[in-house]
């Protein structure tokens, strides 16, 4: 019986991480295919484009749009909320990521073609700051651009996380830490990371975005508003060898503090925390 359900979980873990690797594969086949298209409109019409850019229509696909910034910053259209900033040089609100990347561009032929990056900008679906994957291509001194925001971790993809590093804490352990801390090994997964905790200090050895917090008492852990954190995780830990825990806690990619739920694991004399932040 328990190696039935082992297997019905391992199938439906298998099925989430496919149907979120196929959303994220047609999201990003839409805003290749959009830009595409905005290309080809711009070299029909040139300049006289940005109109048809900025404003809801065939460039403007759900969450996806069209914008154009020169090789100064400037942005010179926009489908989306960004409309508000026309004109005005948006160099340092896209971030150090994008602006490396367009940078780069213009040092490249364009016969390059079209290019990738990625960057964080505000979701006008839900006010958030997310992280987008954008295509773009220099066009002269022009880039036009479109993005997609990148789904965010689910459950399923929280829970194998966790599992993986106690797997690998068990074949090496130090090696695993290392990597942890390191934010290498995989254990670093957009808003999904890993931190562990010894249950014998009750302190932490390894933490996936704070290595500030390595070495510090788990226990006097408390979140943003002052609700004790570690105690109840600590305790929970104490009768059971997995849990879950829910709290509140600064998203790393958003940069705001949110809803999170941790799954919770022990492996030896470790606890091995992932949490997937709620939507």
């Amino acid at each position: 019986m328990k190696a039935m359900l082992r297997i019905t979980w391992l199938l439906l873990l298998c099925f989430s991480q496919v149907h979120a690797a196929t959303t994220q594969d047609k999201d990003a086949q839409a805003a290749k295919g959009l830009l595409e298209k905005a290309l080809a409109y711009y070299h029909d019409n040139g300049d006289k484009a940005f109109a048809a850019f900025s404003r809801q229509g065939a460039f403007v696909d759900k969450d996806r749009y069209v914008f154009v910034v020169d090789t100064k910053g400037v942005l010179l259209a926009s489908g989306g909320p960004s409309s508000a900033l026309i004109g005005r040089d948006i160099s340092e609100v896209l971030g150090p990521d994008l602006r490396k990347s367009f940078k780069d561009v213009l040092l490249q032929p364009e016969a390059n073609g079209i290019q990738q990056a990625d960057y964080r900008w505000q979701n006008w679906n839900d006010g958030k700051i997310e992280r987008k994957h954008v295509f773009y291509q220099r066009i002269g001194d022009r880039i036009l651009a479109v993005g997609y925001y990148l789904p965010r971790a689910s459950p399923e993809q929280a829970k194998a996380l966790r599992d993986k590093a106690v797997g690998d804490l068990a074949k090496d352990e130090a090696g695993t830490l290392k990597a942890i801390n390191d934010m290498q090994g995989g254990f670093l997964q957009d808003d999904l990371y890993v931190f562990v905790v010894d249950l014998d200090t009750q302190r932490y050895v390894a933490h996936g975005t704070n290595l500030r917090l390595v070495n510090t008492d788990f226990g006097k852990i408390k979140d943003p508003e002052g609700k004790p954190v570690g105690e109840p995780i600590l305790k929970l830990m104490a009768e059971q060898d997995q849990g879950e825990y829910e709290y509140r806690w600064k998203n790393p990619v958003t940069g705001k503090v949110e809803d999170k739920h941790a799954y919770l694991r022990k492996a030896g004399h470790f606890v091995v925390a992932v949490g997937y932040y709620s939507p």
